[in-house]
């Protein structure tokens, strides 16, 4: 998976291959599609949900550039997959998760394999996790129609957001920096499609 879907598309963070060599991916899909888990595109994993192609989670987490001090927000926790393999790069991540079920199977995978640095919520994640901010990355894992305001309010200065934004069926990949000065700079790094960002400041159910 890492040399033919990560490392042949331009993957270069060592940091963030090996991360992924590491993580067991077969464990946070269903048992039913484990012989897929490292296959190269998103899985089904329940509830409506997916599982994110390797590719995309590696291309999201290396355009978010964290670093080993880090307290990182994710939004959309699903299996729990792409925490996972934050949690090794980062001193802390926070994960939330709007789908209670889904929430509940993440964190318990998360703590049997001995990940102690993820703590998963539930709740609205296009809210943010106010009393948690302000991040160092943020990290949103479904497509949203604008960009949330509470999750730039809550994007430390020098900080990074990468959000997919647009409609429910397509969306364009944005990272999103803040500046010395508050300043937003928003770079596209091409189209993509998630599952709607349900919440508030997201998509109505």
């Amino acid at each position: 998976m890492v040399k033919e879907q990560l490392v042949f598309r331009g993957i270069w963070n060592e940091a963030v291959r090996n991360s992924m060599l590491a993580v067991p991916r077969h464990l946070f899909v269903p048992e039913a599609l484990r012989d897929y888990a490292y296959c190269d595109g998103p899985l089904s994993i329940g509830d409506g949900q997916t599982i994110s192609q390797p590719y995309i989670v590696a291309y999201m987490i290396e355009a978010l550039a964290p670093g080993k001090d880090d307290v990182v927000l994710e939004i959309g926790t699903g299996s729990g997959y792409a925490a996972a393999v934050l949690s090794r790069l980062v001193a802390m991540v926070y994960t939330i998760e709007r789908l209670s079920s889904q929430a509940k199977r993440a964190d318990d995978l998360l703590k049997k394999l001995n990940y102690k640095n993820i703590e998963v919520i539930t709740g609205d994640g296009t809210r943010g996790l106010p009393d948690k901010a302000p991040f160092d990355g943020i990290l949103v894992s479904a497509g949203a129609p604008v960009m949330p305001k509470s999750l730039l309010e809550q994007l430390k200065i020098g900080g990074r957001l990468v959000i997919p934004v647009g409609t429910r069926n397509s969306q364009e990949l944005l990272l999103i920096s803040k500046d010395k000065h508050g300043d937003i700079k928003k770079r596209n790094l091409g189209a993509v499609r998630f599952v709607p960002l349900i919440g508030d400041e997201g998509w109505d159910k």
